[in-house]
């Protein structure tokens, strides 16, 4: 699992304390497709994202994964472009393309020369209206999706034991369900789901499309109108806010798998940022996460891989930006001759000790110069630009909370994270999940390379 996800913040923060950010243009289309461009000239290329807020989020009871599955069928053929033929034309452009799906939304990117952009944006806005949805390649592509699945969660322990900590965690909210699907819902989907789904939620009014690179906004504003302008926008279902009710006391699950090593998940529920100037514990959560976990010096580290020498490894994670609501995780393996029990005790032990002393100066001063170093480095990637603009447009904070965002983070006292500490990290918010391994003889073999994954 090793959810750093300080990290992630520190990429969701990009751009913020930087004079590039005035290069960040936006129109939207009178079709509803929200267009935006960050202009960065330091080489010759040009990313394409279109992200559709859409995720599993949005599924229903016995349809889990359709979000993802219509991921991959995205890939096979309009009425123009046959199968596999979009991948090869980007490619014999120089350019790169793939996607992703998570429980917030589906993305698909193009990278190649910024001289491709009308390619680029022809393939993808046909596809946005003119996908093709046969039964042939859905009886194909599902048994794909399938042996993903068995690969990457049933027969990966950490995956699994993930899986099911989310389950048990989230009683009503459908982060309860995998974003790959539960397989059952696999074998029983039909090309005919995938096609609702797409009719449903592929529409310009529900996708931002952002392009980062060597452009000028006004040159890509025009080449939009002209590639997606005329796609019409549909009537969108009224969404369902779903919340999730307090928990009632602790919640316990042990996952038997075949592994080498056990290992322990402490998740307690959290907030997620839904006002990015007025909301304040998030922000102190993060900056937990990155005195706990945040390198090698952190508390948890050091305290029990290298001191106590309780654990092999030791973390924890958070991510305040979500469409639903989140979790704070403290993890780890135990060392050999130690129990998880252990572990969870000295896990323990570390949070009391920080309610009760809270948090000093220079762990405070880390943290926050982490986030700020980390702005320089991700600044390299014209990607992660766009990525991050993607992200906050998706899930309804919007790009201009970026540099709220990282002001309010550098504004975090100690008072507040020991606050949020003390606030979240009580039994009444907390799941547990253990590993217990099981010998490794009896793991299932599949074929490598038996699948591949757009």
């Amino acid at each position: 699992m090793r959810v750093r996800m300080l990290k992630i913040f520190c990429g969701l923060v990009l751009l913020a304390t930087f004079p590039v950010q005035a290069e960040v243009f936006e129109k939207t289309l009178s079709n509803g497709l929200k267009v935006i461009v960050k202009e960065d000239h330091r080489a010759p290329v040009l990313v394409q994202q279109i992200w559709y807020r859409a995720g599993s989020i949005d599924e229903r009871t016995g349809k889990t994964g359709v979000a993802h599955v219509l991921e991959h069928m995205m890939f096979k053929g309009t009425k123009t472009v046959p199968v596999g033929e979009f991948s090869k034309r980007i490619a014999a452009a120089g350019g790169r393309e793939n996607a992703f799906t998570n429980a917030d939304y589906t993305a698909y990117f193009q990278q190649l020369h910024k001289s491709k952009l009308p390619l680029a944006m022809q393939l993808e806005s046909d596809r946005m209206q003119n996908l093709q949805l046969s039964q042939a390649e859905f009886s194909k592509e599902i048994k794909v999706i399938m042996e993903e699945r068995r690969m990457r969660t049933d027969d990966e322990p950490h995956a699994l034991i993930q899986e099911k900590l989310m389950a048990a965690a989230y009683q009503e909210h459908p982060y309860q369900h995998p974003v790959i699907g539960w397989m059952n819902d696999l074998e029983a989907m039909t090309a005919l789901d995938a096609q609702e789904w797409y009719k449903t939620w592929y529409a310009p009014n529900n996708a931002v499309l952002v392009i980062a690179g060597d452009v000028k906004a006004n040159d890509v504003f025009e080449l939009a109108q002209r590639y997606y302008g005329k796609i019409p926008a549909h009537k969108l279902p009224a969404r369902r806010i779903y919340s999730e009710p307090p928990q009632q006391g602790i919640k316990r699950i042990s996952v038997k798998a075949p592994a080498e090593l056990p290992y322990l998940i402490m998740s307690y529920h959290a907030p997620t940022l839904r006002d990015a100037e007025k909301d304040s514990v998030p922000y102190a959560l993060e900056v937990l996460a990155g005195i706990l976990d945040g390198n090698e010096t952190a508390r948890l580290n050091k305290a029990l891989v290298r001191e106590q020498q309780i654990a092999s490894e030791a973390g924890a994670g958070y991510d305040s930006t979500a469409r639903g609501p989140g979790m704070f995780t403290l993890e780890g393996t135990p060392s050999e001759g130690k129990t998880v029990i252990e572990l969870e005790t000295a896990l323990r032990e570390q949070i009391a000790k920080l309610i009760h002393d809270g948090v000093n100066a220079d762990e405070l001063q880390r943290v926050k110069a982490q986030v700020t170093a980390n702005e320089v480095y991700k600044r390299d990637s014209v990607f992660y630009q766009a990525m991050q603009i993607g992200q906050m447009e998706s899930i309804g904070l919007g790009a201009k909370a970026i540099p709220v965002m990282l002001r309010k983070i550098q504004e975090v006292t100690a008072e507040q994270v020991q606050n949020a500490a003390r606030e979240i990290l009580t039994d009444d918010h907390l799941t547990i999940a253990v590993l217990d391994p099981q010998p490794l003889a009896n793991k299932p073999k599949h074929a490598a390379g038996a699948f591949h994954v757009h």
